[in-house]
């Protein structure tokens, strides 16, 4: 009797290859939705389209891992409440901070710190929160949405009390008022205004007026990318999760910032995670 054959192999190598290929495949179980707005150049707004250092980096590397991005321009105070109520599936770019820790899985994509920012003059240093406190002729503006910490928020009150808090919507609205010296000071990461500067033609030139001032109470910090737990199921959260690290042991976010911004912007605001 001639020995048995295999039946049907064609056959079954192909369902073997359908059986298994889920097992191998990273991917997100439906579309993931991450509303943003203009954060200097890691993300940028101009209308409906949507680039940046971020979604630049996120769509190739989504489409290659089985993960689609879906952008959507929205104000950054409306941003965090998005996350917060589960109605964002992601929150990028982000300082890490615990309050967001309650919503979100951070992964950290890079080191930065904001500092006081002025247009440069003879007035001393401000060197610590405490003074800027006590220079009550000075008015600080600040983008709603933004957070830098305990210590930050306790200077937003603080100044607020005292009447010399200025909240805008956006960094270019930030920028507008210093260029005017409708504002002395703000405080932000400075990768974020020279964004905003770059963008907005009735500031031209303001970039090389600035003056930035490190003090202690803004102290370097972990940013990156919040993955959400309230809105995404367990495996889409270790879809993304690693994704995002993929994408920051590339090293593709540094480079970004080296791509788009001065060294003397950098060194005072921008270092590898």
């Amino acid at each position: 009797m001639p020995p048995l054959r295999p039946l049907f192999s064609p056959l079954l190598v192909f369902a073997a290859t359908l059986l298994a290929a889920p097992l191998g495949q990273a991917g997100c179980s439906r579309d993931i939705v991450v509303p943003v707005s203009n954060t200097g150049a890691s993300v940028v707004v101009n209308g409906d389209k949507i680039s940046g250092i971020y979604p630049d980096l996120m769509r190739p590397l989504g489409q290659k891992e089985g993960c689609h991005f879906v952008f959507s321009p929205v104000p950054r105070a409306r941003l965090e409440l998005m996350f917060e109520t589960g109605k964002a599936d992601m929150l990028m770019p982000a300082t890490r901070t615990a309050a967001r820790d309650v919503h979100g899985i951070f992964v950290p994509m890079m080191r930065h710190r904001a500092t006081l920012i002025s247009v440069a003059s003879n007035r001393p240093a401000i060197v610590s929160a405490q003074d800027l406190l006590e220079r009550r002729d000075l008015r600080v503006a600040v983008v709603r949405g933004f957070d830098y910490g305990e210590a930050y928020q306790g200077m937003l009150r603080e100044l607020n009390k005292q009447g010399r808090l200025f909240t805008e919507v956006d960094p270019t609205a930030v920028a507008r008022l210093l260029n005017l010296g409708a504002v002395d000071v703000t405080m932000m990461g400075p990768t974020i205004l020279a964004g905003a500067i770059a963008r907005e033609p009735r500031v031209a030139g303001l970039l090389d007026k600035l003056r930035l001032e490190p003090i202690p109470e803004l102290p370097w910090q972990q940013n990156g990318v919040y993955i959400s737990r309230r809105s995404l199921s367990a495996e889409d959260q270790a879809a993304l999760l690693d994704l995002l690290e993929k994408a920051a042991r590339s090293g593709a976010v540094m480079e970004g910032f080296q791509r788009y911004h001065r060294p003397e912007i950098l060194a005072e605001s921008v270092r590898p995670r």
